[in-house]
């Protein structure tokens, strides 16, 4: 479990194709504080171990190997095909927060690091010192999504303003980004077109599998 706070932000430095090609190795280059767990995001002093999960853009990976100021992680062809994974590169940065432990402070809200689908970057327009940007949801995703309910985008937790649907199932959210949140994740660096990981709020899973059920 992880709380879509941010505490650092790596570097994909190898990706290694594995298991006839379709599964993937991947080196992630990370500062050397949050793995050793000096860094401010951590409190308890918690240095990431072989086999901890790590939450990369939102995608829940498991250390597999660690040095200094880097570890490695495989991601499946079932994660590579549902999340945007399949598309990183040597170069690619991406948010990084390490699990949530029962005790630690719940800054933004609950989330597991299982992606639900990938969104598109629609529109990025200034608001104030904030920037608003405007995502388009993959089909079905978009009746999980509530203004002001939560919602996590390449691991960030944020706030929907707005939601729009459509009669193809497909659907439209909007957010604010404080300048903080630009500076300190990969967010404040997305172009038009960009994708990214998205992860809606369990609660409203269960919620709608309830009535589903009902």
């Amino acid at each position: 479990m992880f709380t879509g706070i941010v505490t650092a932000i790596g570097t994909v430095r190898a990706v290694t194709p594995t298991g006839e090609a379709q599964d993937m190795r991947l080196v992630i280059a990370a500062p050397p504080d949050f793995l050793a767990g000096t860094d401010a995001g951590d409190a308890a002093g918690r240095a990431v171990a072989i086999g901890a999960s790590i939450a990369c853009s939102g995608c829940c990976l498991t250390a597999v190997a660690r040095g200094e100021d880097w570890f490695a992680a495989q991601a499946s062809g079932e994660t590579l095909s549902r999340t945007t994974l399949g598309r990183w590169s040597e170069g690619t940065r991406i948010n990084l927060e390490r699990s949530l432990r029962v005790g630690d402070e719940l800054g933004g809200h609950m989330v597991s690091g299982h992606v639900d689908g990938v969104g598109t970057l629609i529109s990025t327009v200034a608001a104030g010192e904030s920037r608003r940007l405007l995502f388009g949801l993959p089909p079905g995703l978009a009746r999980f999504v509530a203004p002001k309910g939560s919602i996590a985008v390449d691991g960030v937790s944020l706030t929907v303003n707005e939601v729009e649907d459509s009669a193809d199932g497909f659907g439209r959210f909007g957010i604010n980004i404080i300048p903080h949140t630009a500076a300190v994740t990969t967010l404040g660096a997305l172009a038009h077109g960009d994708r990214v990981n998205i992860e809606i709020d369990m609660l409203a899973r269960y919620v709608a599998r309830l009535a589903e059920a009902g």
